[in-house]
């Protein structure tokens, strides 16, 4: 796919391959960005911030409310996108999707409530009958970048509300993921968005992100990602208004009363949901040790019964990490952190070209 920057198509001779998490074929390239189109995007959005803001809410909302109607009803060709992409099963998938065309259509809905605040001044002398009064008005330049967790969702959480709110916005999709945005794009332009107001810049985050956050032209940076990355970011930014969505720390606390069956079940769907991919997903459990042994045999027979394969298959319950490498350093996590072994041999289960220890060993919490 090509990139959307300068209010065109632009494909460049250096390449990024996009590829399948679970078998490493090539679903697609993008172009490699550079400094100079950073430049491009950022002259054309100076237009596009101009375009959008002289629009009502109400034409916002048109635009914006029919890219949420495509959405839905193109939700298996975008469900299939994300998982070609991304490696999430293709029920994960087909719902993310799904609540991506919600956040737009709720975005829509938004541009025709842009609120200010009446605020009376009678509180000193010399004020009788005085009102003071703000109006909402658009940032400009919003840059958006997105992780590869969610390639749509999270896109359309940083594109629906900068485009209601009458400014233009650059997206910097993750280099793992990048067609979901583009093809987003296209259903904003599909939609009758000025061309000039959304664009979608790929490449290395490392080669074009500190341009795109450090300069002034941008007045918004909306970032959804790692704590590292975004403590760089905001350093970057300087005086910009910057919202960031950082990675948790998420204990499952498990105490004596609690129903283990339960408890199971809702730490497997958590813990394993998109291969454990998501910011808030359970990252390690604290059993009280009343709960402890009925919560592990509860807990083995949920993980055990998970399916691990093509994530396009129906039967397939959870699929690849988004890179290999990953899926060897949770494995050397697993290994170094093993404190009860839960059998004799555990298995290596391959998910694709990305090899995980299949829940054998797991870690006591004292």
């Amino acid at each position: 796919m090509r990139m959307h920057i300068g209010g065109e198509w632009v494909d460049k001779p250096q390449k990024i391959e996009v590829l399948n998490p679970y078998d490493g074929s090539v679903v697609d390239t993008i172009p490699r960005g550079d400094h100079d189109d950073v430049e491009t995007a950022l002259k054309t959005a100076e237009r596009g911030a101009k375009i959008m803001a002289k629009m009502t809410g109400y034409e916002r909302y048109e635009i914006i409310h029919k890219v949420s109607e495509m959405m839905a009803e193109r939700t298996d060709e975008l469900a299939r996108i994300i998982t070609l992409e991304e490696g999430k099963i293709l029920a994960e998938a087909t719902m993310e999707a799904g609540r991506a065309a919600e956040i737009i259509a709720l975005s829509a809905e938004e541009a025709k409530r842009l609120y200010g605040e009446v605020i009376p001044l009678e509180g000193g002398p010399g004020v009788k009958g005085k009102l003071g009064f703000t109006v909402r008005v658009p940032c400009g330049i919003v840059v958006g970048i997105s992780p590869f967790n969610f390639p749509l969702h999270l896109v359309c959480h940083k594109v629906g509300p900068a485009l209601a709110a009458g400014n233009a916005i650059i997206v910097k999709p993750a280099t793992d993921t990048p067609l979901s945005a583009l093809k987003l794009v296209e259903l904003f332009l599909e939609a009758g968005t000025p061309p000039e107001a959304v664009q979608c810049l790929t490449g290395s985050g490392s080669v074009i992100g500190d341009s795109l956050c450090a300069d002034r032209r941008v007045r918004k940076i909306t970032f959804t990602g790692s704590r590292d990355i975004g403590e760089h970011i905001c350093h970057t930014a300087g005086l910009k208004r910057v919202t960031m969505e950082l990675g948790s720390n998420s204990p499952l606390i498990v105490m004596p009363d609690a129903d283990p069956e339960k408890v199971a079940a809702a730490a497997t769907a958590s813990g394993y949901s998109n291969a454990g991919q998501v910011c808030i997903s359970t990252q390690r459990v604290i059993a009280h040790e009343d709960i402890y042994g009925d919560f592990l045999d509860a807990f083995k027979s949920t993980v055990e019964g998970i399916s691990t394969g093509n994530p396009l298959e129906a039967p397939t319950k959870m699929g690849p990490m988004i890179r290999e490498d990953d899926a060897i350093r949770v494995s050397e996590w697993v290994d170094e952190r093993s404190a009860a072994v839960l059998n004799s041999s555990p298995a290596v289960k391959e998910v694709g070209r990305s090899t995980l220890r299949h829940s054998s060993p797991m870690s006591s919490q004292r």
